[in-house]
């Protein structure tokens, strides 16, 4: 039968809805895009990963040694931005692709994504179950993605409004300057262990893991390497801070502006009954945003700057989302629906208007 599935759930009017045979006409059309793709991949794709991960082994060197001179504030400045910009690099564009199996063609177990382990507090496995699975499989989903709001934040009318969020504009800082500690600490739950809908057994089980790992990075960051630097410890333990700061402001930045603009969409655990690949493919396009830039900016948002293809084609190598993005917006305007793409300044400042405006009980 030919009749308009679901639209219900789907409230922006910038979107029209869709029939059955449009919908699974639609996902033809997207799994076309993909399989082209897929059909191309090969060494280039290979050497650019390579690249990629000698350009964050060597920044990540230089910057370390230019911190050793650290009293030298040049130096300082020099190696904090190196340090800074490798670890952008390496969890954006190598860590966070790699482990969604983007070069597990290769064969090649430095880019496994079962087995890469990532430079940030949080294990990779951990960021497989919450991101990779629960993210990706749910986009958006009220009550079955931890990252709307990651528990802390109302960003949609359809979120519970209380006194706490009033004060999330304040608390927005410090989460963005610790965010990967957020990260780490998700799939822990810890607001079902405080209202004991989680089990101390399970998160003691679930904490050993994230436990191990955290010392680990912060031994790395904040003992070994200002031990080893001697009379430059303090540069270069401050060096590391800045570092972590700077790639955690980013990383915050680039993700909530992937979600939380304006037009994105949130949607009820209802709409998951029968879903079809075609409405999978609306939601993670209803509930998506992308950001416009050069090729430059494009890299360091590890191309999450293409979060609508990205969640379309998690699994295909994120070089690619520029050559395929143009497709997927002729698709979309044929189909009727809305391409969520500005600049960074204007997606943010939708992301900030959202973080002040539900910290107030609005409805709308």
């Amino acid at each position: 039968m030919n009749m308009l599935v679901k639209n219900e759930f789907f409230k922006n009017p910038k979107n029209r809805d869709l029939t059955t045979a449009e919908l699974d006409a639609f996902a033809r059309e997207l799994d076309q895009i993909k399989q082209e793709v897929l059909d191309d991949l090969g060494e280039k794709d290979a050497r650019y990963i390579r690249r990629v991960y000698s350009t964050i082994r060597y920044s990540s060197l230089a910057g370390r040694a230019c911190l050793f001179l650290g009293w030298f504030p040049p130096a300082w400045l020099l190696g904090t931005g190196l340090l800074g910009f490798a670890k952008i690099m390496e969890n954006m564009e190598l860590g966070h692709n790699v482990m969604h199996g983007q070069y597990d063609w290769m064969n090649d177990p430095k880019f496994n994504g079962q087995t890469y382990e990532w430079d940030t507090v949080g294990t990779s496995d951990n960021w497989r179950q919450t991101h990779n699975y629960k993210h990706h499989t749910y986009t958006n989903v009220k009550g079955m993605d931890d990252d709307v709001g990651y528990g802390v934040f109302r960003l949609f009318p359809e979120q519970r409004w209380s006194k706490f969020t009033l004060i999330q504009p304040i608390y927005i800082v410090p989460f963005s300057l610790l965010f990967q500690w957020g990260v780490a600490i998700q799939n822990l739950e810890l607001g079902k262990v405080l209202y004991k809908r989680k089990s101390m057994a399970e998160f003691k089980r679930e904490w050993q893991p994230a436990q191990k790992k955290i010392m680990k990075q912060v031994f790395k960051d904040y003992v070994f390497f200002p031990l080893i630097a001697g009379p430059a410890a303090l540069p270069v333990f401050a060096g590391n801070l800045v570092a972590n700061g700077i790639r955690n402001v980013w990383t915050f930045s680039i993700i909530f502006c992937g979600h939380f603009t304006k037009d994105v969409e949130v949607f009820p655990k209802s709409i998951l009954k029968d879903e079809s690949r075609g409405h999978w493919y609306m939601r993670q396009i209803r509930g998506s945003s992308n950001l416009t830039g050069s090729e430059a900016f494009h890299i360091l948002t590890g191309h999450l700057s293409h979060q609508i293809e990205h969640h379309l084609f998690p699994d295909i190598p994120a070089r690619r989302y520029r050559q395929v993005a143009p497709k997927v917006q002729a698709v979309c305007e044929k189909y009727g629906l809305h391409y969520n793409n500005a600049s960074f300044v204007k997606q943010f400042s939708e992301v900030v208007g959202r973080i002040f405006k539900y910290a107030l009980p609005f409805k709308k």
